[in-house]
């Protein structure tokens, strides 16, 4: 019974000392065959200088994309309305354009029979700096996510 024990115990030492020795030829596997490490760490030092070089290059782009961000347009919504009684087919416009901090405009076209008007007004976080028509006020509450 001992004996029996001891060989499972052995065998359990054989198969754990297989495994670790496994494990440290997979590490090995990754050094230079020729086993000039120090040439390899070189290599290694001068990849990661090239790297390092593209990154600060890369940076002051990134930064200034990244800083000019909040003011590109990021809603957008039309609003299509008759202007003359329903005479002239839905053809007039309320175009709200907003950015980041939802501050754009809104270009509204107003087709009419004789003569078509353009006219902007400035939007300051989601509110007009001067009165919206109901039109106007609904192309901004649908470019900000509202109905």
């Amino acid at each position: 019974m001992v004996s029996g024990i001891l060989a499972v115990v052995a065998i359990a030492i054989a198969v754990m000392a297989m495994y670790l020795v496994s494990q440290e030829r997979r590490r090995f596997a990754a050094l230079p065959r020729d086993t000039n490490v120090l040439d390899q760490i070189r290599r290694l030092d001068e990849d990661l200088a090239l790297i390092e070089a593209a990154v600060a290059r890369i940076h002051p782009v990134l930064k200034s994309l990244t800083d000019r961000m909040p003011g590109a347009i990021r809603y957008a919504a039309v609003v299509t309305f008759d202007a003359n009684d329903e005479r002239t087919g839905h053809m007039s416009r309320a175009i709200a354009l907003l950015n980041e901090r939802r501050d754009g405009l809104v270009i509204t076209l107003l087709h009419g029979p004789r003569q078509s008007l353009f006219f902007t007004k400035m939007i300051r976080d989601g509110k007009g700096i001067e009165p919206l028509s109901v039109e106007e006020e609904t192309a901004v509450e649908r470019a900000l996510g509202g109905t």
